[in-house]
């Protein structure tokens, strides 16, 4: 089955998006909508033309500092909230084979390791994504449950797991994805083939 995805996996953002003047134009445009005001709004009460926050909006023209004052007083915000998104950082980390941090998540039990891959804390995305490579080795006697929010997805690399959701029981074996609400109680419920090891990527809403 194909699903049409609403978002472009493989398009691309212009260079212009790194130019001062097309990223305040993008914030004049974004608080303007913010407000629910027309350019002809905007116009009235800033008393520049509708031509010229044409070519600010889209970052046809250098504003003055005069013109941005202007705009912020008229948009209820501050001059630098203008600079926002061209001041913004894009992080990026880069964890090495066997780098990875050693965590022990509630629930963990020995034999279990869990190693996270890479983390970003508050960014302008909104989400949070752990990604974690987990390796069961050992026999354990019971199993317990994990149960949290946001969403999360189970890639399986080696070895023979079957996974429990809530009610039901999903076997996992090598190149199986599971992709499920983290909220139902979930986790490893019988290993079959010993070691496993699956990729666990677990994401949520900043601020959970």
């Amino acid at each position: 089955m194909v699903v049409k995805l609403s978002q472009d996996p493989h398009s691309v953002r212009t260079g212009r998006e790194s130019v001062l003047e097309v990223a305040i134009g993008r914030e004049v445009r974004a608080f303007r909508k913010q407000h629910d005001m027309t350019v002809a709004d905007l116009s009235e009460q800033t008393g520049l033309s509708i031509g010229m926050l044409s070519k600010i909006e889209n970052g046809n023209t250098s504003p003055s500092l005069s013109t941005l004052q202007s705009l912020a007083n008229a948009l209820s915000v501050p001059l630098t909230a203008f600079f926002r998104q061209y001041e913004e950082q894009r992080e990026a980390v880069h964890t090495r084979a066997g780098e990875g941090v050693e965590i022990e998540r509630e629930g963990t039990r020995a034999g279990h390791q869990y190693n996270l891959l890479g983390h970003i804390g508050s960014n302008a995305s909104g989400v949070i994504v752990e990604p974690y490579l987990i390796e069961l080795t050992a026999e354990s006697d019971t199993f317990d449950t994990f149960q949290h929010g946001g969403l999360e997805t189970i890639y399986m690399l080696s070895g023979a797991v079957d996974y429990r959701h809530g009610a039901e029981i999903y076997p996992l074996r090598p190149g199986d994805t599971l992709f499920f609400d983290a909220d139902a109680p979930h986790g490893p419920e019988t290993l079959v083939e010993l070691p496993a090891r699956y990729i666990s990527i677990i994401s949520y809403p900043q601020g959970r």
